[in-house]
């Protein structure tokens, strides 16, 4: 078994998530302590300035370049390594996901695709003495792939005890869902927006990072007119391999009329919609799931939890409930796909991201670069 230590600053764009796996890639020997740095305001504000500038600077052939990015990849670098001193615990490997600013996955066949996570991992490896692994989707991309979802080879071996079939979803900046058949047949998808809009929401409305415990939507009624025209978006009728960028429905949330609404009623809508876009989902699943297990942020907003709950079929519940940590799941699957890149395994297959066949990728940066 590695020692290893998985980072994860994901799409809500809140801080860097860390936790300790002892694993062969394949399966768990241990889960260790696991935490969360928040990032700092400024950084936050730059980090989403850069999202919103990415697509023009990547069209102008300036995103490599760019010194706002350099100086965020540079500071987001420094907090990662801060999380792994945090955790306090030795190892062979980290895992090193980054910030995605930009994903671009083809479209067609032929096309190519785009993905762009930004951190420097050799600064990471100076900084920490340990072996870095990173850049887990470009070969995925450059395959045809969609290079998203990376979690569900992980959500496999957690729920290798579980009555099948079971689905995984993690409602982070954007949701997505991993769906496991008896067999260990793996489906997986981006299913929509999740917190990212409701996020983007509170800090104009309420100065906050979040609608904290839903408080906002639970105040406000859906606008059913305004909720037609989202679940009306051709991406939840479109068949998998799918996946989306942090902002690729915002200009569909603006035409809709949600800015329009009071902010609580947006706050309801919005929610409604991120279920709305998982029920959707199920048309595309290859049967129903027994059960749903939730992750990610999103499940400790109630109004959300009430919303899903109306619109699922099945039983859901927290990751908690199976004794997971559902705010560190995708830090220990990052570490676990650290072990599976040292040992040459599969990370991503056709039915997660539509990649060719079985993808190996990841890059290793040796401790002191």
């Amino acid at each position: 078994m590695l020692r290893t230590i998985g980072l994860m600053s994901g799409t809500s764009l809140d801080g860097v998530d860390a936790a300790y796996v002892e694993t062969d890639g394949e399966r768990v020997g241990r889960f260790g302590r696991a935490l969360t740095i928040p990032y700092p305001p400024a950084l936050r504000r730059d980090l989403r300035a850069l999202l919103d500038a990415a697509p023009a600077l990547h069209a102008a052939g300036r995103l490599a370049g760019d010194p706002a990015l350099l100086d965020c990849a540079r500071r987001l670098t420094e907090h990662h390594a801060e999380a792994v001193a945090a955790l306090g615990a030795p190892a062979d490997l980290i895992g090193f996901h980054g910030q995605t600013i930009l994903h671009r996955p083809a479209a067609r066949p032929g096309e190519r695709g785009h993905t762009w996570q930004i951190g420097d991992p050799a600064l990471l490896a100076r900084r920490t003495g340990v072996e870095v692994v990173h850049d887990f989707r470009s070969a995925d991309v450059a395959a045809g792939g969609q290079g998203a979802p990376l979690v569900p080879v992980f959500h496999r071996v957690l729920a290798e005890a579980l009555p099948k079939p079971v689905a995984l979803l993690n409602l982070g900046g954007v949701g997505n869902v991993t769906w496991i058949g008896e067999g260990g047949e793996l489906v997986a998808f981006d299913t929509g927006p999740a917190n990212g809009p409701l996020d983007d929401l509170a800090r104009r409305a309420l100065g906050q990072d979040c609608d904290r415990d839903g408080a906002l939507a639970a105040a406000g009624r859906v606008d059913a007119a305004v909720l037609a025209r989202l679940s009306a978006h051709p991406y939840l009728a479109a068949p998998p391999p799918k996946s989306l960028d942090r902002l690729d429905f915002d200009r569909a949330i603006r035409e809709a009329g949600v800015p329009g609404l009071a902010p609580a009623d947006a706050a309801a809508t919005l929610a409604a919609f991120c279920a709305a876009c998982v029920a959707a989902a199920v048309r595309h699943l290859p049967a129903p799931p027994r059960q749903w297990l939730v992750a990610g942020g999103g499940r400790r907003n109630p109004a959300l939890m009430r919303a899903l709950e109306a619109a699922l079929a099945a039983p859901l519940r927290p990751a908690e409930a199976e004794g997971w940590d559902g705010d560190a799941l995708e830090a220990q699957a990052f570490g676990v796909l650290a072990a599976r890149v040292a040992r040459g395994l599969p990370l991503t297959f056709p039915g997660t991201t539509g990649a060719p066949r079985p993808m190996t990728g990841g890059r290793r940066v040796p401790a002191f670069s």
